[in-house]
């Protein structure tokens, strides 16, 4: 095909310059200012909104738990099925960023955005009172579910012996491996969160793609693992003191850096460098500009 010398494609109509224009992926600096912009919008949230969204988000994350029981306790042993059991990983997280509710860790990226842009005292005040809030609403969602699926007759003892070993197998990791593996976690979520603005219509298999390469990381969530976790402590199994140490505050800590201060942090240096440099090309035309004619 002939082209001209700057590369372009010769002989184009004004309304198929329009497809090329339309068709082009947003740009880094888009992305960042829709997620920038939900981020604003979750910090001017009242506290009993956030506080009732992030309490059904984690009991409506109890579904990841659910259905990776049922699915072990059904399947066949062998470690093939174990990698279809995994798939169940992905129902809280799809119930909850479709329903829209409030989970921490989609919150350690787009409400980290706006304090980047604007790095006041007042806003990042405004943000550990978001995650305060809903970090907390989460985990008592996320406790109430585990103890309502150990002692309410709903499970037949295979499920529930399955979900024990759910839990056992959080807890083989010790506090740097819980670490380590949250901070991956929460780099994984941050770049769903990314992605989704741009492929909107792909939202329910973006979830589904990052969420099961996360159970079959086993990499360590602080949201779902406290439901599988608090599983084994209110089966007499565990400690409330190995819970909230070996397990959540290396989990927190690494599902924070890997959202809030590796990806947003690298996500907004890549925009702001962008903005700085100039444009050494001109803009796509478009119809009606000068030259289409």
């Amino acid at each position: 095909m002939d082209t001209h010398e700057d590369g372009k494609t010769p002989d184009l109509s004004a309304q198929e310059k329009h497809e090329v224009d339309r068709n082009q992926p947003p740009r880094a600096a888009v992305l960042h200012e829709i997620i920038r912009t939900q981020g604003n919008q979750e910090l001017e949230r009242s506290v009993a909104a956030l506080w009732w969204s992030a309490l059904a988000a984690g009991l409506t994350m109890g579904l990841s738990l659910m259905a990776m029981g049922l699915l072990n306790s059904r399947l066949p042993e062998g470690e093939a099925f174990k990698v279809i059991a995994s798939f169940g990983y992905c129902a809280g997280f799809l119930a909850v960023i479709l329903a829209r509710q409030q989970l921490f860790t989609e919150n350690t990226l787009t409400a980290v955005l706006p304090i980047m842009s604007k790095p006041t005292l007042g806003n990042f005040g405004r943000l550990l009172r978001l995650w305060g809030i809903v970090l907390v609403g989460n985990l008592c969602g996320t406790l109430l579910v585990a103890y309502v699926m150990l002692h309410l007759p709903i499970f037949d003892q295979r499920t529930d012996l399955a979900f024990l070993e759910i839990g056992r197998k959080v807890m083989e990791n010790d506090t740097r491996q819980m670490f380590a593996k949250g901070i991956i976690s929460g780099w994984m979520i941050a770049t769903m969160v990314w992605m989704i603005p741009s492929m909107e219509s792909a939202k329910m298999w973006i979830i589904i793609l990052i969420t099961y390469l996360m159970a079959l990381g086993d990499f360590t969530h602080i949201v779902v693992g406290s439901a599988e976790v608090s599983y084994l402590v209110f089966a007499g199994q565990l400690s409330w003191e190995d819970f909230w140490l070996v397990f959540a505050a290396p989990t927190l800590a690494g599902n924070i850096i890997g959202g809030s201060f590796i990806f947003a942090l690298l996500s907004h240096a890549q925009v702001r460098s962008e903005s700085g440099t100039p444009n050494r090309s001109p803009p796509p035309e478009r119809p009606g500009d000068v030259g289409d004619e």
